[in-house]
């Protein structure tokens, strides 16, 4: 049986619902501060240029990554671990950059850690429910 055709279960519905309105969400914001005007870059305030790219960028691979889950493909479950890896990857680059002294916005170190703790669970539950479900069977 492939995996799509497995019955999708609440926590796969779930996840691939918040990863696709989390990327489009964050192609948004990114977007606007990138691409805006003069006022959308002071209110972003000291935003770090790599940080900004690196969400922006990474929110079309949210969305895939929600359309594969949807769909319950196996590969969409290694992007969500790809995302949180990278995520915690960027996380740490951050971290450098302050301990560097280099300016921040504090809202960055919250937003951060909640882009962390989400794809985290994106990845664990989206590795429980399809690929230690589907070796199961």
């Amino acid at each position: 049986m492939t995996p799509s055709k497995h019955k999708r279960g609440f926590r796969i519905w779930a996840i691939s619902l918040v990863a696709a309105g989390f990327g489009l969400l964050t192609i948004k914001e990114g977007g606007t501060i990138l691409f805006g005007d003069a006022a959308a870059h002071a209110a972003a305030g000291n935003y770090v240029p790599f940080v900004l790219w690196f969400n922006f960028l990474a929110g079309f691979a949210y969305v895939a990554a929600g359309a594969g889950l949807w769909l319950m493909q196996r590969w969409a479950v290694w992007l969500a671990i790809a995302i949180a890896a990278a995520t915690v990857f960027t996380f740490a680059a951050f971290g450098m950059h302050v301990y560097a002294g280099g300016a921040f916005e504090p809202r960055t170190v919250i937003a951060m850690s909640l882009r962390t703790l989400v794809w985290m669970t994106i990845a664990a539950i989206a590795w429980r429910g399809l690929l230690h479900a589907q070796a199961r069977r």
